[in-house]
């Protein structure tokens, strides 16, 4: 999987707990996943789908983010598609017949597709491996974002009872979790949830006071950052973006009264950054993919904490970075007093008012602001001072407040040669940017200054992929600009630093671990168990790392072959294949590694 994830997404290791998560998967078992935003969901079905037999159908509730996911998956050289009202149906037509096919790992669905006859006749005749249910809060009541379409799942359970399911969300509380494991039926389910904490984030309320002023100031420290500004009405926000478009700022407004296709053309635009700033509702955000969002600003009180910390959650997705402030003032309070004394519930009303209650709570916090939301979602936070909170730091000027603080220094100037480069090629793709490459990897490349194929490959989300569309492209700029300002390659030394935890070894491994050291071979040991021979190889590694023995003399290999890996693998320093493979060519394939990294691994385990 280590392997895959570098190949395909250009990373070196998991984020917490994707790898419990992906081994929970492919032992197809059904869970529930809670991970922040940012935390790396999609990859825990984006993985598993490439090893799976079959295919695994993606349950999601917005066009644009089902678009976004499929552009950056067949980016990075996997199969995937959607079907969607934006379709016509021959296009749809041609998707099924893909699939049908096997040509297509990865297929997206809106929900309310689940309850059509046809669609139901459809999905039947695929070999479905798992069902992911993305934005999983949606099928509760209790959630803040609840959509009745999410109930279809319901006959899909009883289409597939056989296929697994996995939901994933980025927020819910207790009482929404029940739901979601109530409403889904799910078997057996472990549920994953890994912190909230978002420490890129840094939080800070402001009285409502010069609002505009000080959005602008923000917002002038670095222009080309991406923002979004909600606001609780849709005057305000077309008022807004028109006072920040006078101050200079390429700002856009979005809110559900506009008509679809041109909420659309705006939110595409933003997406590929043709506009910095987008005033809204909170109709906007919702499966929003971008991940260089850098200011989140709210300048009306949010109606719910649950809320707040969703729309802020749209802040540095990619892990860099980013600021989230809100203008604060108990006067928001009787604007929300309308809108909830027009729901027709008492008991609606009575939670309604909780809700808005916790947030003034959160507004008027003397403590960690970052300790409150962790706790309201049910995690301790330890820690006596967070360091990205006003409250813990209190803000002298907004420059201290500023994107980019706690950052590795990185060339700004060919940070911005090489982001109107990725801009470039995304527009001539269709594509948004980030798709191309993420900020993070512009600023390894503007850090590290990479002169060859080999170097770029080292750079965070380069993959093998991506490596051969845009490598030698991004290259020739770098080189460029390197020979005119005299610069050298500064590539680090990447080892493998991580810290490696060890787990309990399972029976199913054990088993593998009895035979094999019986002086069976791989595939005899495969044959016994009813496995793949890589699926018994993955058990022997397992049970190696976890410190068991595992007596390798019995296997045979070519001694000539193996000194060359055993030198690859000295160089890469650890024992990752891709690099390796890199530097020994397609003369050595990865099924082979495989097995000498087994070899070398049980002689040293032995030696000790």
């Amino acid at each position: 999987m280590l392997d895959k994830l570098k190949k395909y997404f250009g990373y070196d290791e998991f984020k917490p707990l994707q790898k419990e998560v992906i081994d929970h998967v492919m032992s197809g078992r059904e869970g529930l996943v809670l991970m922040p935003t940012g935390g790396g969901k999609s990859l825990c079905y984006q993985l598993p789908a490439l090893e799976m037999a079959g295919i695994t159908i993606v349950v999601s509730p917005l066009i644009a983010l089902m678009k976004d996911q499929v552009d950056a998956l067949r980016a990075n050289g996997i199969p995937a598609a959607y079907i969607n009202s934006s379709l016509d149906y021959a296009e749809i037509a041609k998707v099924e017949r893909a699939a049908q096919s096997g040509e297509i790992k990865l297929l997206y669905l809106a929900p309310e597709r689940l309850a059509i006859p046809r669609v139901q006749e459809f999905l039947v005749s695929l070999k479905v491996s798992l069902f992911a249910v993305d934005e999983a809060h949606c099928i509760s009541e209790w959630g803040h974002d609840f959509r009745p379409d999410y109930r279809n799942l319901r006959a899909v359970r009883e289409l597939f009872p056989c296929a697994p399911v996995l939901a994933l969300t980025a927020t819910a509380n207790k009482r929404v979790k029940e739901d979601i494991l109530d409403q889904l039926k799910l078997r057996d389910a472990k549920v994953f949830q890994s912190s909230f904490d978002r420490p890129n984030l840094s939080y800070r309320v402001m009285p409502k006071k010069q609002v505009l002023q000080k959005l602008v100031r923000f917002l002038q420290n670095d222009p080309n950052q991406s923002a979004i500004i909600y606001c609780l009405s849709r005057k305000r926000t077309e008022k807004m973006a028109a006072d920040l478009k006078a101050n200079g700022i390429n700002a856009a407004f979005y809110h559900a009264g506009m008509e679809a296709d041109r909420r659309s053309r705006v939110q595409e635009a933003f997406i590929k950054d043709k506009v910095s700033v987008i005033c809204a509702t909170i109709a906007f955000g919702m499966g929003i993919d971008k991940p260089d969002v850098r200011l989140v600003a709210h300048v009306d009180m949010p109606k719910s904490v649950e809320g707040y910390y969703q729309e802020t959650g749209r802040a540095g997705r990619d892990g860099l970075p980013s600021k989230c402030i809100l203008f604060f003032s108990k006067g928001d309070m009787f604007k929300h007093e309308y809108f909830i004394r027009m729901m027709d519930s008492a008991l609606e009303q009575t939670r309604a008012r909780k809700q808005l209650q916790d947030v003034v709570e959160y507004g008027e916090l003397k403590n960690c602001r970052r300790s409150y939301l962790l706790e309201y979602f049910g995690e301790e936070y330890s820690k006596n001072n967070c360091g990205g909170c006003d409250v813990c730091v209190p803000v002298v000027a907004e420059k201290t407040f500023s994107a980019g603080a706690e950052v590795e220094s990185f060339d700004e100037e060919l940070f911005e040669i090489l982001r109107g480069l990725r801009r470039e090629i995304a527009e001539g793709r269709g594509v948004p940017p980030y798709v191309i490459f993420g900020d993070k990897s512009l600023q390894q490349m503007a850090l590290y200054y990479p002169q060859s194929e080999e170097s770029m490959g080292q750079i965070f989300g380069v993959g093998k992929e991506k490596l051969a569309q845009y490598g030698e492209e991004f290259l020739t700029y770098i080189k460029a600009y390197c020979e005119d300002k005299d610069l050298q390659e500064n590539m680090p030394q990447f080892v493998e630093s991580r810290t490696i935890f060890k787990t309990a070894v399972s029976s199913t491994v054990m088993m593998s671990v009895d035979l094999f050291n019986k002086k069976k071979s791989l595939d005899e040991v495969a044959n016994l168990r009813g496995l793949k021979p890589l699926s018994v190889l993955e058990h022997l590694e397992k049970a190696l790392d976890s410190g068991v023995n595992v007596d390798a003399s019995h296997l045979t290999f070519n001694e000539d072959r193996l000194i060359a890996i055993v030198e690859a693998f000295k160089t890469s320093g650890g024992y990752l294949l891709s690099p390796v493979k890199e530097k020994l060519g397609d003369d050595f394939g990865y099924d082979e590694l495989r097995l000498a990294r087994l070899i070398i691994k049980s002689q040293i385990t032995n030696d000790k």
